[in-house]
């Protein structure tokens, strides 16, 4: 895993802008701290950050063959089979490393390379012979990759920092910027500031002089599902069985991410299965105060350490529990931290949390494989059976048990987002591709998949790479194998729910591999501290940015909104579910103030 950026400039030479490209390279170094490389031409500067997992002596980058030069982040979980496909075809190889299959692949096909790599990945290639730059990325957008074509070019990069670093680009944010940030609409290709794009999922862009042309590779399609329940069962086994195996693959220290819930419990039985005598190592992160005793509330009903270590010795995994208190989480230096890893605002305790995890996984392991998604895949939140938010005119998650923080600001600015994000919505509608002759409510489920598929889960992708590169630690999702993901889309709902409950395909498929308590548990979120000291921090925090006239939240804030607010009594419910709006408007507050976005 590592961080690309380049830059591509027809109308100058960069050879005489090493220091500018060199400084765009080294906003990724927390993405890849075990190298550094700079490839320059007159047109174009690649750069590269390695996080070395596959070939540590050998996948040194950017890396060149004949015409053309790469730079890559990811992994290509069926290098193995393409290397031997290439062989075959006469190419040779110097290197152990996924990276030269990536590049031999292209040598051989071109731009269609994209259609056989099965992983995560983002990936720019310079092409001599057509001086056009390739940028690709992969089908479920695991791996970020962010671009701005300037007048003769375009500058890119794995993050948003590594476009800022060039004089050449501006920090800008529109109304819409900040509406997309506030509402969590997650617009494909939207990237916050102004003049800046993200690649989108499953797409390409082709730059060269003439300009940028952007090519989709892959989408969700619509079919008929021909396989009764039993026979559905059995391949989302088989496929997950295959993705587990392959994503094993590493040549550094490799774990999984456990909770106690369904989805990560299944990979870490999988993954034990697959590595025979080596026992998987796990990882679990929890709270002090919950450590001696749980409150159930509205969000989540059990604890989770209970199940993490029923797992764990049911698989007799090499577990450690993460333990973490109020102090860490409202830590300045590890809040800076968090802001500087996401270039955007985040989700409170949930990112420092998941932030510190990750930053004492690093200690032991280099590569961990992360359940998230399933819950999108397989239907597995509380929303996907609630009808209320099935008929819901919105997104789903924009109904549910936490605000946004929309509830707090102007109400010009509210209204307004609220209409930016309708709009969002039915444009999201409009491209949901539906099988003839099925119901309305299959129909409308179909709906809400393709809608979590496309813009929720790319958001919770967005967090998992940012927070576990910013320590240098490689996370993987299984549960986003396009294959898998393909085949459980184009399932009926009634199929994913044939037991009754939530997620049953995976369960069906997983059930003999785990303890019966994990098989029973109801699907619990991501934990988030119950400690009220954490509240009266927050709290405390808006008060403060409430009444400071310098701060840049000021012109946004609904006064009397925050005061009632903040006069809810500590520890109630209500400020448990709302409690996710105030840190958004806190973290709203802290990236204008360190980004200094110009307004326009």
């Amino acid at each position: 895993m590592c961080g690309i950026t380049g830059w591509v400039d027809y109308g100058r030479d960069l050879t005489t802008e090493r220091s500018t490209a060199l400084n765009m390279t080294r906003t990724m170094r927390l993405r890849g701290p075990d190298d550094e490389g700079l490839w320059i031409e007159p047109h174009v500067a690649l750069g590269h950050r390695r996080l070395a997992v596959i070939d540590v002596e050998g996948g040194v980058q950017p890396m060149s063959e004949g015409p053309a030069t790469l730079v890559y982040s990811g992994e290509a979980y069926n290098f193995r089979e393409l290397r031997r496909e290439l062989e075959g075809h006469g190419h040779r190889f110097r290197t152990r490393s996924d990276t030269e299959v990536v590049l031999q692949a292209y040598l051989r096909w071109g731009p269609a390379l994209v259609d056989r790599l099965n992983g995560m990945f983002a990936l720019a290639i310079w092409d001599r012979r057509t001086e056009e730059l390739l940028l690709a990325r992969d089908r479920l957008g695991i791996k970020p990759l962010y671009y701005a074509l300037t007048p003769h070019g375009v500058l890119f990069g794995s993050e948003p920092k590594a476009i800022l670093a060039n004089p050449m680009f501006t920090a800008r944010v529109e109304d819409e910027g900040l509406f997309e940030l506030m509402t969590m609409a997650k617009t494909p290709g939207h990237a916050i500031f102004a003049g800046m794009r993200e690649v989108e999922p499953g797409h390409t862009v082709r730059v060269g002089r003439e300009g940028a042309t952007d090519h989709v590779y892959w989408s969700l399609r619509a079919r008929e599902h021909t396989d009764d329940i039993p026979a559905t069962v059995r391949h989302v086994r088989e496929l997950l069985d295959d993705i587990v195996e392959r994503q094993l693959i590493s040549d550094v220290p490799l774990c999984t991410l456990l909770s106690g819930g369904l989805d990560s419990s299944a990979l870490t039985a999988l993954a034990d299965q697959a590595l025979g005598a080596d026992s998987v190592r796990s990882f679990a992160v929890d709270f002090v105060e919950e450590t001696v005793g749980f409150t159930p509330d509205e969000l989540r009903e059990t604890a989770d350490t209970p199940y993490v270590h029923d797992v764990a010795k049911h698989v007799g995994s090499q577990h450690t529990d993460v333990v973490l208190d109020t102090g860490q989480l409202v830590s300045p230096e590890v809040l800076d931290s968090v802001l500087r890893a996401r270039d955007l605002p985040g989700f409170g305790d949930m990112d420092t949390s998941l932030y510190l995890l990750f930053g004492e996984i690093r200690r032991h392991s280099t590569v961990a494989l992360s359940g998230e998604s399933a819950d999108e895949v397989f239907g597995g939140y509380r929303w996907f059976h609630d009808s209320s938010v099935v008929a819901a005119d919105t997104f789903p998650w924009a109904t549910t048990a936490f605000t946004n923080g929309l509830e707090l600001l102007d109400r010009d600015f509210d209204a307004r987002a609220e209409a930016y994000q309708h709009r969002r919505y039915r444009e999201a509608l409009s491209e949901v591709p539906h099988v003839p002759g099925t119901s309305a409510h299959e129909r409308r489920m179909r709906e809400i998949c393709y809608l979590h598929l496309t813009r929720w889960v790319r958001t919770l992708l967005d967090r998992k790479d940012r927070l576990s590169m910013a320590v240098g630690l490689e996370v993987r999702v299984p549960y986003c194998d396009h294959r898998l993901v393909d085949y459980v889309f184009n399932t009926p709902w009634s199929y994913k729910t044939y037991d009754g409950r939530e997620k049953s395909l995976l369960r069906g498929a997983v059930a003999d591999a785990l303890p019966e308590s994990v098989v029973r548990r109801v699907k619990s979120p991501y934990p988030s501290t119950q400690n009220v000291s954490y509240e009266r921090a927050i709290r405390d925090r808006l008060g403060e940015l409430a009444t400071d006239p310098a701060a840049p939240i000021q012109p946004y804030l609904d006064k009397a909104a925050v005061r009632t607010a903040l006069r809810r009594p500590v520890g109630t419910a209500s400020l448990q579910r709302d409690r996710i709006g105030l840190e958004r408007v806190i973290a709203l507050n802290d990236w204008l103030a360190a980004y200094r976005p110009v307004h326009v």
